[in-house]
């Protein structure tokens, strides 16, 4: 049997371990992961294009486990009451290829990616970081908002969004936070000004300029997390050349990330050698820093691996019969044979009725 997560699941597994508990062991079990870099057969993901949005798989894997995700991203859809992000997930064992669990992955998404924001802030923004401005305030603003508050101590979030409902939402959401000063900006270089940390976390799929150099300052520290499919970016190329650029997986970076808009030979770094210890992230006080995120499928595979961990501890979850139990492995007809020999059943009205 597999065993099957759905969002209320999840939902529980976060209310019975607590938000700040859940993100900071989701981003243990990605660091853990990424240092386990050349273990991992990677590839880019797979995506069919739309004029409204984007379809995914992103297939990653060890000796031991198989991951993929499917995830769309279609910004039209809130206006006909559907996520922008939908999501679900496999991880399998390699040596069978059984699949172990089926989940959910629309909340661990963002949870994860929350999680990896914070794995690459650690080494990226300064230690002294207190103020974050957060540039979009839809479905993923509050899983950022709350990892950097929780796991980077940021006190004060300076907040805006082109629909003003998005960032009443985003107060109300985060209004128990007592110890999180929220701010409401009315444009985004009101909310970049002073900020230590920069997130942007938009949706629209557009070559968008949301941050210009005239609003970068000594010291800051971007989390690019909006611009992840072919044209789609959120910073303007200036930025980045003053910069010193930060990715996930180079060859997807180049075709997703911001970095899609520069050159082949533009330098950036993999997180995996900062985390590793190979290079150096931030190096002093005054170096503005970019962490290029698309999304990786190794965040996935690692808030997998964490998913099944905890359900198993927690109980959570239900069997599924995905795979079919056969008595004689060789003999799958024979799973239909009683089916096959009992009468077949009436048809419905609305069989009937096409």
């Amino acid at each position: 049997m597999t065993r099957f997560l759905s969002p209320s699941d999840v939902s529980r597994l976060v209310a019975i371990q607590g938000l700040p508990q859940v993100l900071s062991q989701i981003a243990r079990y990605i660091e853990e992961d990424f240092l386990r870099w050349e273990a991992f057969d990677k590839t880019a993901r797979t995506a069919a294009h739309s004029p409204c949005g984007v379809i995914e798989l992103m297939p990653i894997a060890d000796a031991s486990l198989y991951s993929f995700k499917y995830v769309n991203g279609h910004p039209v859809n809130t206006a006909s009451g559907l996520p922008t992000v939908m999501a679900f997930g496999t991880l399998a064992e390699m040596a069978t290829g059984t699949p172990l669990l089926l989940s959910e992955l629309t909340l661990t998404t963002a949870l994860r990616t929350a999680a990896t924001s914070a794995v690459a802030a650690r080494r990226l923004a300064r230690k002294d970081a207190a103020t974050m401005a957060l540039i979009g305030n839809g479905a993923q603003a509050e899983f950022q908002a709350l990892a950097f508050h929780h796991l980077l101590g940021i006190r004060t979030l300076r907040v805006f969004d082109t629909d003003p409902g998005a960032t009443r939402k985003l107060m109300r959401n985060l209004r128990a936070v007592s110890d999180l000063a929220v701010v409401p900006c009315a444009n985004t270089a009101e909310a970049v000004r002073g900020a230590d940390i920069v997130t942007t976390v938009t949706a629209d799929k557009a070559y968008a300029t949301i941050i210009t150099p005239d609003m970068l300052a000594p010291g800051m520290h971007l989390n690019a997390v909006g611009g992840d499919c072919p044209g789609k970016t959120e910073l303007h190329p200036d930025v980045l050349r003053r910069a010193d650029v930060f990715v996930e997986y180079e060859p997807q970076s180049r075709i997703e990330g911001d970095c899609q808009q520069m050159p082949a030979d533009f330098p950036v770094t993999e997180l995996w050698r900062v985390l590793a210890g190979q290079v150096p992230g931030r190096v002093d006080a005054g170096q503005i820093t970019v962490f290029d995120s698309v999304g990786f499928a190794l965040e996935d595979f690692s808030a997998l691996r964490y998913l099944r961990d905890r359900a198993e501890t927690l109980g959570l979850g239900h069997a599924l019969e995905l795979v079919p139990g056969q008595a004689d492995p060789k003999d799958l007809f024979g799973l239909m044979a009683a089916a096959l020999a009992a009468p077949a059943p009436r048809s419905s009205s609305l069989e009937m009725a096409s």
